[in-house]
């Protein structure tokens, strides 16, 4: 199986401090895929791996989406973060999507399942309640869906987006590939 590089970045993105959803990848990292790019069946492997930190008192959530032509075709979730203070501890995520549909308007879609991994996840004072022991399969205390519907028919550009939902902790990003594992 030939793999074929669609996306990566050789320095850190942005450092993300806001309570908002925001481009996580260097600016040279979003490309804009061709009309006519996806068919069914095609796969590709997305990997990212960076620090984060978040505080004690109000950890908040992390959230990583892939976007096409600003659509979100795959969402992690919300995962809650560590309630013990994190200081630029690294994280990990890897996930995988599969085209399922094609068409105009908003017929097409990916499906995708993944996983992230950092000691940010940990939940040390309630595990009951939080992620397990360092990670989490995604999407995150869901069902696994289809992301957002877009249209395979039209030029997109590919897009990273990171959402904290408080502006208590930050993250960076250092490394980004995606993968085409299917022609």
């Amino acid at each position: 199986m030939a793999i074929q590089v669609i996306s990566s970045a050789y320095t850190d993105g942005p450092t993300l401090t806001a309570a908002a959803a925001a481009s996580c990848v260097p600016t040279y990292v979003p490309t804009t895929l061709p009309a006519g790019y996806w068919q069914i069946g095609r796969i590709w492997r997305v990997t990212q791996a960076g620090r984060i930190s978040c505080a004690v008192t109000t950890p908040g959530t992390a959230r990583w989406d892939m976007r096409l032509g600003g659509t979100v075709v795959f969402d992690t979730l919300a995962i809650p973060l560590n309630i013990v203070v994190q200081t630029t501890v690294p994280w990990f995520l890897q996930y995988t999507v599969t085209c399922r549909a094609v068409g105009s308007g908003t017929a097409a879609n990916l499906f995708g399942q993944g996983f992230w991994l950092s000691q940010a996840a940990l939940n040390v004072a309630a595990p009951a309640t939080g992620p397990g022991p360092g990670g989490n399969t995604l999407p995150y205390n869901a069902t696994p869906v289809v992301g957002g519907g877009f249209n395979s028919q039209s030029a997109l550009t590919l897009d990273f987006f990171f959402t904290q939902t408080v502006a208590t902790g930050s993250e960076t990003l250092h490394t980004h590939t995606v993968e085409q594992m299917t022609p």
